[in-house]
Parts: structure tokens; C-alpha cells; sequence
């Protein structure tokens, strides 16, 4: 039997408002959080697979923000009532179909540029098997050698988020002091 149920509008979606120092000042409609440009959280999982290779995600067109982009990191924006610890888990499986893995927590960050302001927490997690990727938000996603990230990412048209945790990730000798 097909759904006729209307899809909820990620638009009216409530998430957390923080200010510069990551207290929580409230709620407000994710509309509203993109169109005043409100500091919020967001959660960020690196997925490697058992070979540290790491998981490279193109997102939809449909996107609210950074449509058509890659991006390092599974992930999204802390709803009203949510952890960033549930939000990693419950992103992680609606983006990549990953369930029942441990997520290691390494750290906070704030990030801003012209369209987005935010207080981010990286997770990772490493995972062997099958990915169902979640086609409202995910186009295609693979695993690159982490050694062939830079030269993808000279090719390729990166989240802008992604390339600052990228360098963020760099300097604190996190998965990338190899290179």
C-alpha cells in the first residue's frame, strides 16, 4: 500500500537557538534559524570504513543550504529537545542507513560564513556495511583514501563547513596528521 500521509516540512522543523558561547536562548522554525541567520548547533560524524577510508556524501539540490555540495561529515542541525549526542545517531541513520555503532565524541567549534553561523560537534564512528542513503538529502556518497581527499577536494565543490573541519581536524592531529 502506497503512503498518501503528507511529508512534514523540514521548514517548520523547531531547533535549538544558542548564542556565541553555545547557551541555549531557545527555539525557532529551522525557516526562521536560515532566514535571520541564527546561531544553532549542529552535528557533524566522520564514517570510516575499516580501511580509514572516509565517507564523501554529495548532497541534494533540495537542500536548504549548501545545495549540491560534498561534504565530509553525515549530519545536520540539533532539533528542540535534542542532544547533540541523539542528533548524531538519529542523522547518522537517516542519512546513511547506519544503525547500532558506537560514535566517538572530539570536539566543539563555532562556524560562520555569509550564510550560516553555528556551534558544531564532531562525532566519528568507523562502519562496515551496507549504506542506504537517504534520497530527500543524499545524491550519492563513497569512501575516499584519506590520502586522495585533497586532491578530491581540488576537484570537487566542498561544503564550506567540511573544508574548515577539515583544517580544524588538521590542527588538532585528528585522523589527517598523516598527510
Amino acid at each position: 500500500m502506497i503512503s498518501t500521509a503528507p511529508t512534514p516540512d523540514p521548514s517548520l522543523e523547531q531547533v535549538i537557538i544558542v548564542d556565541r558561547h553555545n547557551r541555549e536562548k531557545g527555539t525557532a522554525s529551522r525557516r526562521r534559524m536560515r532566514s535571520q541567520r541564527l546561531i544553532h548547533r549542529a552535528t557533524y560524524i566522520m564514517v570510516f570504513n575499516p580501511f580509514g577510508e572516509i565517507l564523501v556524501q554529495k548532497r541534494t539540490t533540495s537542500k536548504d543550504i549548501y545545495p549540491g555540495m560534498l561534504e565530509i561529515a553525515a549530519g545536520g542541525v540539533v532539533s528542540a529537545g535534542e542532544s547533540y549526542e541523539s542528533s548524531a545517531l538519529r542523522e547518522l541513520e537517516e542519512e546513511t542507513g547506519i544503525t547500532g555503532v558506537a560514535i566517538e565524541e572530539h570536539f566543539d567549534f563555532y562556524f560562520e560564513d555569509e550564510t550560516n553561523r553555528l556551534w558544531g560537534r564532531l562525532f566519528s564512528c568507523t562502519h562496515d556495511g551496507e549504506l542506504k542513503f537517504q534520497e530527500e538529502e543524499v545524491e550519492w556518497g563513497r569512501f575516499f583514501p584519506i590520502l586522495k581527499l585533497e586532491e578530491e577536494i581540488k576537484r570537487g565543490d566542498f561544503t564550506p563547513d567540511s573544508l574548515y573541519l577539515l583544517e580544524e581536524c588538521k590542527k588538532k592531529g585528528l585522523f589527517f596528521s598523516h598527510e
